[in-house]
C-alpha cells in the first residue's frame, strides 16, 4: 500500500473534490472522526467544513494547515469498507492525528477502490502538529498496516519510478526521435482522446505535436501524420518526424481506431461530470485565465487554450489526469465552451453560471440552514508535481502515468521491457 500526502491553505477545495465524487455516486464517506453530524445524514461541503472550523480560527501561523491523504493498497487487494474504516483510523493514529477531526472517503470511479482522508495538521491550540521525518514514518505505518491487514507489500523495486520515460521532449538534449518515441508509442495506452485535436492537447504537454500530410502514393491520395517536437513557446524547434518511424499504433490509422473506442468508452462515463463540476467551480471562483489553469492543475487537471493570430479564443481542452480523459469544452457544455471563456478573459463578460449541487447541502433541516455558508475559493493543492510552467502546465511526466502516483505496478513492467529491448539493441 503506497500512502500519498498533500498540504495545502485550502480546506474547501480538498473537501469539495471529494464531495464531488460522493454526489456523483463515485465515491461515500466510509468514516467521520470528530465530525459534526447532520440530521439527515448528508453532507454539504460547508457542513463538513464546520467541523474543522475552531482549529483554523486557533490556527498561529501554518500556511498550509489543511490535509488531504490518500490510502492506494495494491490493485490486486480486495479491501472491504470495514477495513478501509480500521487502515484509516490506524493510519492517522499513528501519524499523530487520531485526536484530529477527519473525514474519510471511498472513491469507486476507477476499479483500483481507494481512500481519501481529509483533515488538518493544526490542533486545537493553533499549534501545528509535529511532520518530522513523515514520509519515512509514513512508509514504516504503511508497511505494518500490509502485515496485519494480509496485504500485497509494496517494495521500494515495485515502485521505482523510471524519470528517463515520459518526460517532455526537450530537443536541446539531443536524440529528439528517441524522447518522441517513448510518448507517442504508448500515450494511447493510458489516455482516452476522441479526436486529433484533443490528442495534440495532450501531446502539448510533451512539447511534440502533430501535422496532417496528403500526397500520392502509386496513384492514389494518402494522408499521413507528422510528428513536431516544440520549443518553450510552442514553436516547432526542429523537423518534424514521419509517424511511420514509431510504429503502426503512431499513425494515423491506428489513431482514428482509437478515436472511435474512446468515443464509445467514454460516452456517460461518470469521470465527464466530475470534471465539468471542477471546471465550473473554478470558472465561477477565479478571474483571468491563469487563476483557472492554477486551480484545474491543483486538482490533477490540465487547460490547453488555442487560439487564432488575432487573440481569438477558439478551443478548449481539459486533460483529466485522474481519469486518464481528455474533453473539448464544448463537449462537457456550452458554459465551458470557446465562445465562454473568450467572452470572459478577452471581452470581461463574467458568464452566468449556476452553482454546482455539491456546494450545497443535498437534504437541508432546520438545524442543518443555521449552518453558515462558505464561498468556494481555490480548489486544493493535492497533486503535487515537481516542476510546473507558470500557467499550470505539468512540466515533467512522472506525476501523471498510474505507476507515477503510487497507485499502479503496470509502469515498471513497461519500464523493465523497455530496457530489455534497449539491451538486446545494444549486443
Amino acid at each position: 500500500m503506497i500512502a500519498k500526502i498533500g498540504r495545502s491553505a485550502n480546506l474547501y477545495g480538498a473537501l469539495a473534490y471529494n464531495q464531488l465524487k460522493v454526489e456523483n455516486e463515485n465515491g461515500q464517506i466510509l468514516f467521520a472522526n470528530k465530525m459534526i453530524e447532520t440530521a439527515s445524514g448528508h453532507y454539504s461541503v460547508a457542513q463538513l467544513a464546520q467541523s474543522f472550523a475552531p482549529y483554523l480560527i486557533a490556527n498561529r501561523n501554518t500556511e498550509k494547515h489543511t490535509l488531504h491523504i490518500s490510502l492506494n493498497p495494491d490493485p490486486k487487494d480486495k479491501v472491504s469498507d470495514d477495513r478501509f474504516r480500521q487502515m484509516a483510523e490506524e493510519y492517522m493514529r499513528e501519524m499523530g492525528y487520531g485526536e484530529q477531526p477527519f473525514v474519510v472517503f471511498k472513491h469507486t470511479d476507477i476499479d483500483r477502490s481507494h481512500i481519501h482522508i481529509v483533515s488538518v495538521c493544526v490542533d486545537e491550540q493553533g499549534k501545528k502538529i509535529s511532520d518530522k521525518f513523515e514520509k519515512m514514518r509514513s512508509m514504516n505505518v504503511c508497511r505494518e498496516l500490509e502485515r496485519q491487514h494480509g496485504l500485497i507489500p509494496a517494495t521500494d523495486k515495485e515502485h521505482k519510478q523510471n524519470d528517463k520515460i515520459f518526460r517532455p521532449v526537450d530537443y536541446r538534449a539531443g536524440d529528439v526521435k528517441s524522447q518522441i518515441a517513448s510518448v507517442v508509442r504508448h500515450l494511447p495506452n493510458y489516455y482516452k482522446f476522441q479526436t486529433l485535436g484533443e490528442y495534440n492537447a495532450l501531446l502539448s504537454l510533451f512539447n511534440v505535436t502533430t501535422e496532417k500530410v496528403e500526397g500520392e502514393l502509386q496513384g492514389k491520395m494518402r494522408q499521413g501524420l507528422l510528428y513536431i517536437p516544440l520549443n518553450e513557446k510552442s514553436e516547432r524547434a526542429v523537423h518534424p518526424f514521419k509517424a511511420s518511424l514509431f510504429g503502426k499504433n503512431a499513425g494515423l490509422p491506428a489513431l482514428e481506431l482509437h478515436f472511435a473506442k474512446c468515443k464509445t468508452d467514454l460516452k456517460g462515463h461518470p469521470s465527464k461530470q466530475t470534471l465539468k463540476a471542477a471546471a465550473t467551480i473554478a470558472l465561477k471562483t477565479t478571474s483571468d485565465e491563469q487563476a483557472f489553469k492554477q486551480q484545474l492543475a491543483e486538482q490533477g487537471i490540465n487547460v490547453v487554450v488555442r487560439r487564432n493570430d488575432t487573440g481569438r479564443i477558439y478551443g478548449m481542452t481539459f486533460i483529466d489526469h485522474n481519469s486518464k480523459a481528455v474533453w473539448n469544452g464544448s463537449l462537457l457544455g456550452k458554459e465551458l465552451s470557446a465562445n465562454t471563456f473568450n467572452d470572459y478573459w478577452n471581452n470581461n463578460i463574467k458568464p452566468d453560471i449556476k452553482e454546482p449541487a455539491v456546494l450545497q447541502p443535498k437534504l437541508s433541516t432546520s438545524n442543518d440552514a443555521d449552518l453558515p455558508a462558505e464561498e468556494p475559493h481555490h480548489l486544493f493543492e493535492f497533486l503535487s508535481f515537481p516542476e510546473k510552467h507558470e500557467d499550470g502546465l505539468i512540466e515533467t511526466f512522472g506525476g501523471l502515468l498510474p505507476k507515477a502516483q503510487g497507485e499502479d505496478y503496470e509502469e515498471q513492467d513497461f519500464a523493465n521491457k523497455m530496457k530489455k529491448r534497449k539491451h538486446r539493441r545494444n549486443q
